[in-house]
């Protein structure tokens, strides 16, 4: 992108968009009968592919997965992601503003298309609860120690 010679050092948002959408609600009739809360399973992973010109496209992939009472309400995917450049960014400083800032600032969006695709499908919206993407970043780094 083209950041302007004076920018602070730091993370820069290019363009933005869903990359893949997936709504499955195999039992909607009993959605009007919920007098029970849904058990909401909620699956978050984040991956950056390196572009030239010191760019990257970071994508928040979250999964979510509604039972009621062992039976599937509905499970719904998104895909969602950022061009973004670094910035006078040292080296050592990349992965955590590619894998947790990046994604923090597309997760109000990955959010707002699940809970409009969660309410289209007669569903309550599902408002996601804020990530805490600096524990996922620990957590994925420390998977890779042990792997290593």
């Amino acid at each position: 992108g083209n950041i302007p010679e004076n920018a602070p050092p730091g993370l820069f948002i290019n363009a933005q968009y869903l990359k893949d959408l997936s709504f499955e609600n195999p039992n909607p009739l009993d959605a009007y009968k919920a007098d029970q809360k849904p058990d909401i399973q909620v699956n978050v992973n984040t991956s950056v592919k390196k572009l030239p010109n010191n760019a990257f496209e970071v994508t928040l992939d979250i999964k979510t997965e509604a039972k009621t009472k062992e039976k599937i309400a509905f499970i719904a995917e998104v895909s969602y992601a950022g061009i973004f450049t670094l910035n006078k960014v040292p080296v050592d400083q990349e992965k955590p503003f590619l894998l947790i800032e990046a994604p923090r600032m597309l997760f109000p969006f990955a959010r707002n298309v699940l809970a409009e695709t969660t309410r289209d499908g007669g569903y309550p919206p599902l408002m996601l609860n804020p990530i805490d993407f600096g524990a996922l970043f620990q957590k994925q780094m420390e998977e890779k120690k042990k792997k290593n």
